[in-house]
């Protein structure tokens, strides 16, 4: 069970919901999924990214700079600077109490959730088992994907095709020393 207000007026209502009903959820938190997946759905291999594309970076941060920004405690400590700048940072951890400098903590889904951004747009960048548990919950995807199989031991999850539009996707199939490999960037937004 969550507790969700909702202001009406001049009067604050209290109304609980499972946290399961994303479809509730989805119109009072903007909450979004970003991620580079690769053609087999990797995502990444020993807590790293699997490759680099220098304009998927710059995408990223245009994106979610101004932003809360969600993610697991491994996603974390894996950012090259941490914070990143000019955002806002939510890490999730399964260890009741634990704090990370410079950062909101959540211990659960539902309370990660209490805590975005009611007024803007919030983004989960990942782990595996994050995006899992958000993907229910987003209401849209940004996904870089990249034109090529890799070896992975972590996986973005199958998407079905019945709960997503795609409302853009533009394509870069020609590859360069900045960006090795083809890839594309689609947009979908829950049906």
């Amino acid at each position: 069970m969550s507790l969700i207000h909702i202001l009406k007026g001049k009067y604050l209502y209290d109304l609980r919901i499972t946290i399961n009903d994303y479809r509730f959820t989805k119109f009072m938190k903007d909450i979004s999924i970003i991620v580079a997946v690769a053609r087999n759905n990797a995502i990444g291999k020993d807590n790293k990214l699997l490759w680099h594309l220098s304009e998927d970076l710059k995408r990223f941060k245009k994106l979610t700079t101004g932003h809360y920004i969600i993610m697991g405690k491994s996603t974390y400590f894996s950012l090259p600077k941490r914070p990143l700048p000019n955002r806002t940072h939510i890490v999730l951890t399964d260890i009741p109490g634990e704090q990370i400098d410079d950062c909101i903590m959540a211990y659960t889904i539902e309370e990660a959730i209490e805590k975005m951004d009611l007024n803007g747009e919030n983004f989960i960048i990942g782990g595996a088992s994050i995006y899992k548990q958000f993907l229910p919950y987003a209401n849209k995807l940004y996904i870089t994907w990249v034109h090529k199989d890799f070896e992975a031991d972590t996986f973005f999850p199958v998407l079905n095709d019945k709960e997503w539009n795609i409302i853009s996707k533009e394509d870069f199939p020609n590859p360069d020393e900045k960006n090795p490999h083809p890839y594309s960037y689609v947009i979908y937004k829950r049906k």
